[in-house]
């Protein structure tokens, strides 16, 4: 029968046979998936779309994997030379491409407990640093390294060998019937690619169910997934192309009525004046009138609620420490000292990420730039030099500027981008003398504290201000932290919640020292998450996976428990109030020191493609990529989103906020180059 087979379809045979083994692995795979995530499954009565739609997308993978090769078979396939050759790359070709569909594959599961979608852009950043990542794996997962090994192995051999059954013994077409051929199968794989007749090719918004991202991503196959995200980011993403047009002085007109900057003189009164001088941080004149001001449209002069000796600041970014790991905010019984410093100081109770990837939250926290759907801008090309940071801010005001982290400061790109943008000492691992535990990610929490401590001790002696961001690393897969530290939580040893017990613990000694410090007194510190260590679940954008810790304390900060909803951007505002530097930025945050109207708090939070903009009232307004705004109320005690109709005004405040980071990138809103 097989032998019957390969001489009725020829020169197709190698590609029709491949097809179907790819197709039923597809298929394999998504069917043992959905037995995995049936209950979610259930919830959003999803079978039939899963399936249908998942062949769908295969098919479309498969036309894309199999249209060059269908036409080097077709047409060139021969007993000569040049048919050798052919022979040759069909065997290479078909090779790769089993072992592309069945290691994604096999790598899913993975992927989906850690993200809780398909492999997506976040695996293929990842492989830029391909010393921490192979760390990271090698400490926690060696048994998941060793299958992907032997499988990936065994289906090269195993493919190999079929691929030579596949390309020899061939029946061989009459020369005039190739073309015909070629035709028909390279259109055939064309229209599958494309799999519409529409204006647009297939692509995952089109087959799209669920507001459970997973299960929108358990349609596609973790290949189209992976080349999707890749085709991506070949181009910058752009909120324009995901939540609409907006006229650019509607958008600009929505974001300053959302701002509450109570200052000398805000840039929205500056633009209705025929011309005004003001001075920059570095006393650089900056002239704004009515040819000029579009330059920096956001553009806010500050005054500082200090007004003493400028302090020193100091942001401790915790590694996805979200709050249901933090018992100070009803969470889980991990964070003794950092409840402890909650019950002395100035305590955000209802403070919410901008996004779920650390360099989202260094963006947050050093420029007070909204999130987008693109990558953050630490990693945008456009962004590295010349962009606003408050690092760049306090370079300027005379303060040494440090980043402290105890891995490569390379990863992510953060060296370059703050390099780039002012902060002129990078105190990475590479400077750790003789660290006490070195894990995946480079040097634990108790030696990146008592290098912090060591390097402000220093600071202090010389009389000149300094600004530090140090950001902690333990509390991050796969967990590694010293033994006999801490009393574990659970088992087995390396687990999250372990290690944000650990580095809970770390960060309680750091305390005890700063406290005995000569620096203390003149130093304002906050500590506060990048983002939680996991977001995931089966809404739009699962709002209490964005919740974060957020305390500032230090010399003259005092107890306050603030039930004011923040995001992580109202962080640069506040602390540049606190620690008395007057400012001249295009941060669109609050500064929390003031009496902020209630109408004007919100949070915005950009889950993956998709952005949700909250008010006080948690009313939640989520845009998503080519569909119509959907409005909820969020219910914090269930944490689950209701559908809840919401007036106009506010969906198109949200539209332009989630518009307005894209586009103060494209246009240069928030360079620095005018203020320094």
């Amino acid at each position: 029968m097989s032998f019957s087979l390969k001489k009725r379809l020829g020169v197709l045979f190698p590609i029709i046979f491949t097809f179907v083994i790819c197709l039923s692995i597809f298929m394999l795979s998504r069917l043992s998936l959905s037995l995995w995530q049936s209950e979610r499954i259930n919830d959003v009565n999803g079978w039939g779309t899963i399936f249908l739609s998942g062949l769908r997308i295969d098919l479309a993978s498969l036309g894309y994997l199999f249209a060059v090769p269908a036409l080097v078979s077709c047409l060139l396939l021969n007993n000569n030379m040049i048919g050798k050759f052919c022979c040759v790359f069909l065997r290479i070709w078909i090779v790769a491409g089993l072992w592309l569909v069945v290691y994604m594959e096999v790598v899913t599961p993975s992927f989906i407990i850690e993200y809780d979608v398909r492999p997506n852009r976040l695996f293929v950043e990842y492989l830029i640093y391909p010393k921490e990542v192979f760390g990271m794996l090698w400490s926690g997962y060696k048994l998941e390294l060793l299958l992907g090994a032997l499988i990936s192995i065994t289906t090269i051999y195993a493919a190999w060998k079929f691929s030579r059954y596949a390309v020899t013994g061939l029946t061989l077409p009459k020369w005039y019937w190739r073309p015909v051929m070629a035709l028909l199968a390279v259109s055939l794989c064309f229209l599958g690619a494309r799999s519409s007749l529409g204006h647009r090719a297939l692509n995952p918004a089109m087959v799209a169910f669920s507001t459970d991202p997973l299960m929108n991503d358990l349609i596609l196959n973790s290949s189209y997934s992976l080349f999707f995200s890749i085709k991506q980011m070949s181009a910058e993403d752009d909120a324009f192309k995901y939540y609409g047009k907006m006229d650019e002085a509607n958008i600009i007109r929505l974001v300053k009525e959302s701002m509450s900057a109570n200052t000398k003189r805000p840039h929205s009164e500056l633009s209705s004046l025929e011309n005004i001088t003001l001075k920059g941080d570095n006393g650089k004149q900056f002239n704004i009138n009515s040819s000029n001001s579009e330059l920096m449209p956001t553009l806010v002069n500050r005054s500082a609620s200090y007004q003493g000796k400028p302090k020193n600041l100091v942001i401790l970014l915790q590694e996805s420490l979200g709050a249901r790991y933090v018992g100070g905010l009803g969470g889980l019984p991990l964070t003794p000292n950092l409840d402890k410093l909650m019950k002395e100081s100035w305590s955000f109770n209802r403070m919410y990420a901008t996004g779920t990837r650390s360099v989202r939250g260094i963006e947050a926290v050093t420029t007070g730039f909204s999130p987008t759907p693109a990558r953050s801008v630490v990693k945008l090309g456009q962004s590295q030099t010349n962009f606003f940071t408050i690092a760049d801010l306090l370079k300027n005001k005379g303060y040494h500027t440090q980043f402290i982290y105890g891995g490569e400061s390379h990863f992510d790109n953060m060296k370059s981008f703050f390099l780039g943008n002012g902060f002129s000492d990078m105190q990475d691992f590479a400077t750790f003398e003789k660290p006490d535990f070195v894990g995946a990610w480079g040097a634990c929490d108790g030696d990146l504290y008592n290098k912090a401590d060591q390097q402000f001790s220093e600071l202090n002696k010389s009389g000149k201000p300094f600004f530090s961001l140090v950001f902690t690393s333990s509390n991050h897969s796969p967990f590694d932290y010293p033994d006999g530290v801490i009393t574990p939580y659970n088992s087995p040893k390396q687990t999250r919640e372990n290690a944000a017990k650990y580095s809970d613990y770390e960060l309680g000694q750091f305390i005890k020292k700063a406290k005995a410090s000569d620096y203390w007194d003149n130093t304002v510190f906050v500590v506060v998450a990048d983002h939680d260590s996991r977001a995931y679940g089966n809404q739009l954008v699962p709002i209490d996976h964005f919740r974060i810790p957020a305390v500032i304390f230090g010399g003259g900060i005092g107890y306050k428990q603030d039930d004011r909803l923040a995001s992580q951007i109202d962080l640069p505002p506040t602390l540049l109030s606190l620690i008395g530097v007057d400012n001249l930025t295009p941060m669109i945050g609050h500064d929390m020191t003031q009496n902020i109207e209630a109408s004007k708090l919100r949070a915005m939070m950009q889950f993956y493609k998709n952005y949700a903009w909250m008010d006080n009232n948690n009313d939640v307004v989520i845009l998503q990529p080519s569909k119509s705004p959907l409005g909820f109320h969020y219910d914090a005690e269930t944490t689950q989103l209701n559908s809840k109709e919401m007036p106009e005004i506010m969906v198109d405040k949200a539209k332009a906020n989630a518009l307005w980071g894209s586009l103060a990138y494209k246009k240069g809103y928030y360079s620095s180059e005018y203020l320094y």
